[in-house]
């Protein structure tokens, strides 16, 4: 779960996150093709626990619900259960492209991590959770971790199949394309129960009401038409994301 005090705030996050590590994903494996398959999209999570608790669980099932490990700690590369079962922080590097580009047309020669910057990214708990203990915490990210398994376990069984494990994981080869894809629509929110669930569909409703109730004012000439706290206004004609629209000669 990402927590944002704005729609703006969450959408140059997003976009500055998602364009970043696609080049440096690409960077890594020679993608030079579209790297995600479709556009970042928020969906509202609930206050309530049972619904940011199956939240947590689907993101840290992720490696063991594909069939790929038997347990998610197993999976070989970065994932969140082992830092919010251990409590320590996830170590990472920031590499600095700007100061590398420069270095390389001055001709000069630098080590790989010579323009880097390490990081520590401490995450936090569920909103739910953030009163408890944090020895309360881990023991409930243990919890989803051993559902998770027994989970992963069972349809093992069931199917007859043997998760991969770490090294064929790395054995992957980044350009294969897999033959067939799910795709699904995803919901506009996530709720524990149908009543809450109700209450946000109407929410929405009503935002989306008065967001085209503005949007015509807008269109009729009214500037100071009022939409929605957390929307973006669409743009007038002649203009360029709010601002006038400069021809290019």
């Amino acid at each position: 779960m990402l927590l944002v005090d704005t729609a703006k705030q969450l959408a140059d996050f997003m976009g500055y996150f998602n364009s970043n590590l696609a080049r440096e994903a690409g960077r890594l494996v020679d993608w030079r093709e579209k790297f995600w398959s479709r556009r970042y999209r928020a969906i509202v999570v609930s206050g309530e626990e049972g619904a940011q608790r199956e939240r947590l669980k689907y993101v840290l099932s992720d490696g063991a619900k594909e069939g790929l490990v038997g347990d998610p700690r197993h999976w070989p590369g970065v994932h969140a259960i082992r830092p919010l079962l251990d409590g320590d922080p996830a170590q990472g590097i920031w590499f600095d492209r700007t100061q590398e580009y420069a270095a390389r047309r001055r001709g000069e020669e630098f080590e790989r991590l010579r323009y880097t910057t390490p990081y520590s990214v401490t995450l936090s708990p569920l909103p739910c959770w953030e009163d408890l203990p944090a020895e309360l915490q881990r023991q409930r990210i243990a919890e989803i971790a051993e559902e998770i398994g027994a989970e992963a376990a069972a349809r093992q069984e069931e199917k007859g199949i043997v998760p991969i494990g770490a090294d064929a994981i790395r054995r992957q080869d980044p350009h294969q394309r897999p033959k067939k894809t799910k795709k699904s629509s995803a919901p506009l929110f996530h709720a524990g129960s149908k009543r809450v669930r109700g209450d946000l569909y109407n929410i929405y409703y009503v935002f989306v009401a008065a967001f085209r109730e503005a949007a015509e004012k807008l269109k009729a000439g009214n500037r100071n038409a009022a939409f929605p706290i957390g929307c973006f206004p669409p743009c007038l004609a002649g203009t360029y994301f709010g601002r006038p629209a400069v021809p290019v000669l």
